[in-house]
């Protein structure tokens, strides 16, 4: 009952709950079992408070029995990612000058799943201050990949990402700057979808109209992700770019015939990002399964010239921005966060307007492409999953990385674009190892994205290959 429960779809679980099947208390139990079980070779909770869910569970039962009208959530199990604030619930966002915060209220997007019925288990594990697409941290060190404990299972989501992929839970939220919800998903074989700026508003944000950091969903299926997106987006009026559609438009069927579907697939980005073989091995074969499916697929690229400068423009003045005042306390927090505040107050207002300048011509060159094409497909990561013990790889493909930043341009280019974009299983590399297809669509297409992926993931199959791990 155990592994029926916890490897469940979302959408089963939920449905089970609603017509008291099975109840929350008996779902958040399984859960919390499995964690015990599992969470200690993963590291991936890193927060539980198991006494707390319970209770919720019982008190969420209660109320259906009395005659209340279950959220959509209701009785699903979720640990949120340890940079979302949570009222009363430890939130670290895995730096030791945080390690014992304790916020005083939730922010919008726990607000909506609580509302939604979601109970909730624990924090899961990130970065510091969610920098890097590797998640370890001094508070509680690296989460594991599922598939390879020795591997990293990516980040800044990576708690969130193992978790999925080890049935510690049936969905899980996360933010995205420079891939933090793609590059995970694609290392622990799950999907992360990031949304179009303003889909899911933000709230507190002391950069409201900032367009570069996104929130969204994370799951084991496209289906399901797009149910957590019908909970969380919809307008609000606390962000003033909200968009207006509400969230139930993600509620529906994601079923599409991909025929005639105008398809553009990038290996490289036109030669500007290195690809290391392997990954290429796997999406080669994995891209035919659109043209079996129908789709007309060209090999062709939009012109991405300019989004270099505009990310690491806008991300180091974001930066800046939010955590200067760590410098005085540099010597408790990792180099690279240090270096990437620096580059942020070295910056001009020339320098940031040039970025934002060159903002809105990327804008325009993506909509001129995509009236070409229906979607872009191109890696999510030029990597497959690197070793644990190592900060970020020093090469992709013989060419050195310099930075904690330069192995991840094939998300970090698009997050420039504000294009929505999927990452969802396509394979695995000879070691066993996950890759995922990244789908990008125009702008604000968001259903679209989720329609092509839902496509290519019904076709395939390879989301429901389980880690070894999973049977422990």
């Amino acid at each position: 009952m155990d592994s029926d429960i916890c490897y469940a779809s979302a959408r089963e679980l939920a449905g089970w709950l609603r017509a008291r099947q099975v109840s929350a208390v008996e779902v958040v139990r399984a859960h919390l079992d499995r964690i015990e079980r599992i969470n200690p070779k993963v590291n991936a909770i890193v927060t539980l408070v198991g006494e707390q869910a319970l209770d919720a569970a019982r008190a969420a039962d209660q109320r259906v029995a009395a005659g209340a009208e279950p959220g959509p959530l209701h009785g699903i199990p979720m640990a949120h990612k340890d940079t979302h604030d949570t009222a009363g619930i430890r939130t670290t966002y895995g730096s030791p000058l945080l390690a014992r915060q304790i916020p005083q209220r939730d922010e919008l997007l726990i607000e909506r799943l609580h509302a939604a019925g979601v109970i909730t288990v624990g924090k899961t594990n990130v970065p510091e201050f969610g920098a890097g697409s590797h998640t370890v941290n001094p508070i509680f060190g690296a989460t594991r990949n599922p598939y390879d404990l020795g591997k990293s299972a990516g980040g800044s989501s990576g708690g969130a990402a193992a978790a999925l992929a080890c049935g510690l839970q049936p969905l899980a939220d996360g933010s995205d700057m420079g891939g933090s919800l793609r590059n995970p998903a694609s290392f622990c074989n799950v999907v992360g979808f990031r949304p179009s700026p303003g889909r899911v508003p933000t709230w507190p944000d002391p950069y409201a109209w900032g367009t570069l950091t996104v929130q969204g969903p994370m799951a084991r299926t496209v289906a399901d992700a797009a149910l957590l997106l019908s909970v969380l987006a919809g307008p609000d009026p606390r962000s003033p770019i909200a968009i207006a559609e509400p969230g139930s438009i993600f509620t529906g069927s994601l079923d599409r015939d991909l025929r005639g579907l105008r398809v553009a697939w990038s290996p490289d980005l036109g030669g500007a990002v290195p690809v290391d073989r392997a990954v290429r091995e796997v999406l080669e074969p994995a891209v035919r399964v659109f043209s079996e499916l129908g789709a007309v697929v060209t090999e062709d690229c939009p012109d991405l010239s300019g989004a270099e400068q505009v990310f690491r423009t806008l991300r180091a003045w974001l930066f800046a921005l939010a955590l200067e005042p760590l410098l005085a306390h540099r010597d408790r927090v990792k180099p690279s966060l240090v270096w990437n505040i620096e580059q942020g107050l070295a910056l001009s207002g020339r320098d940031i307007a040039e970025a934002e300048v060159l903002h809105t011509m990327l804008f325009h060159r993506m909509r001129e492409f995509f009236e070409r094409y229906d979607v872009l497909l191109l890696p999510v990561s030029q990597v497959p999953p690197f070793d644990v013990e190592l900060e970020y790889p020093d090469t992709v493909d013989g060419e050195p990385m310099y930075t904690y930043l330069d192995w991840m341009r094939s998300a970090y280019f698009i997050s420039a674009t504000g294009c929505p974009a999927l990452s969802v299983p396509a394979g695995f590399t000879t070691a066993w190892l996950p890759v995922g297809l990244q789908i990008v669509g125009p702008h604000r297409a968001d259903h679209l994205v989720l329609e092509v992926g839902h496509a290519f993931e019904q076709a395939t199959g390879f989301g429901t290959v389980r880690p070894p791990i999973a049977a422990g």
